[in-house]
């Protein structure tokens, strides 16, 4: 793969750097979390410029149902740094490990970051995971049907606006497809599902405490 350095903001530097962040930081803090009894969602704040890491936080519904991974993340960014050394949240950029729910959707457009990108879709997180409730709830709580909508149509709507107001939200395959030359696409989906493969066994250790009867204060599991 060609090198990211040269543009801090290309498609290949932020695939490099919210990679890196995945694999060295947040899949350590999730196996700690994961062993006693919390979801293995993970997040990253990472600065525009250089894209350093400067917050990284994992679920900890151990203590509360609201500390997803983002929420977790976005309590620290602001709680760990004085107001006059914090950067602008318009200045960082934002990465889930999976697509944001909407409780987490929420936190990242009233906290102000404008981009964000994740590894997994909803999808993955309901198929692969045993995790359904990001979809579900977005589908009970948020999708009303239009009086001339069928069944089809309402389920064809997307269940939210990737891009709007408040912030443009992609995925890392959706950065792939940007990168030029075939090769190195290629090699850049090698890299993102030899990143995905860390998660197996870490779901696999949240589901045999799940079903160990591990402590948590979520009531969704």
């Amino acid at each position: 793969m060609a090198s990211a350095a040269s543009n801090p903001n290309s498609p290949a530097a932020l695939l490099s750097a919210m990679l890196d962040v995945t694999e060295q930081k947040i899949v350590p803090l999730t196996r700690a979390g994961v062993s006693s009894g919390s979801k293995l969602f993970g997040a990253a704040v990472l600065s525009r410029d250089g894209l350093s890491p400067l917050t990284v936080a994992t679920n900890d519904e151990r203590v509360s149902p609201l500390l997803h991974g983002e929420i977790n993340c976005i309590q620290q960014f602001f709680a760990s740094r004085p107001p006059e050394t914090r950067p602008a949240t318009a200045d960082c950029v934002f990465f889930a490990t999976h697509e944001p729910c909407s409780l987490c959707l929420s936190g990242i457009a009233w906290s102000g970051f404008n981009e964000f990108y994740y590894l997994f879709a909803y999808e993955d997180s309901r198929d692969l995971f045993g995790i359904p409730y990001d979809i579900e709830i977005l589908q009970e709580v948020f999708r009303v049907p239009a009086p001339t909508d069928t069944p089809e149509t309402l389920a064809a709507r997307p269940l939210y606006n990737r891009t709007n107001k408040f912030f443009r939200g992609r995925s890392l395959s959706d950065l792939v497809s940007e990168i030029e030359g075939e090769v190195e696409r290629r090699a850049w989906k090698e890299r993102i599902e030899q990143v995905k493969g860390l998660y197996s066994s870490l779901s696999a250790t949240y589901q045999a405490g799940k079903e160990a009867g591990t402590d948590s204060a979520s009531v969704w599991k």
